[in-house]
């Protein structure tokens, strides 16, 4: 399987447990986190359809701004 296949199977996946995770929320009236899961979902979709890119470029700007820890770096 290609790098590219895997990554579409990967996204794929991702959206559709987003989408459950949205509906579930939603039935439990739970509305900040189904608006915020919506947003993780509707990301997804844009990243699928070329419209974002999967990761975001290092600051070029010369600031010492840090980025965000992945989910990776916090469990590592």
């Amino acid at each position: 399987m290609s790098r590219s296949n895997h990554r579409t199977e990967t996204l794929d996946y991702l959206q559709s447990m987003l989408r459950e995770l949205v509906l579930l929320a939603q039935s439990e009236r739970y509305d900040i986190l189904a608006y915020m899961i919506e947003m993780a979902y509707i990301e997804c979709s844009d990243v699928i359809r070329g419209e974002r890119p999967h990761r975001l470029p290092a600051p070029t700007n010369g600031s010492n701004e840090e980025r965000a820890e992945t989910p990776e770096q916090l469990a590592g």
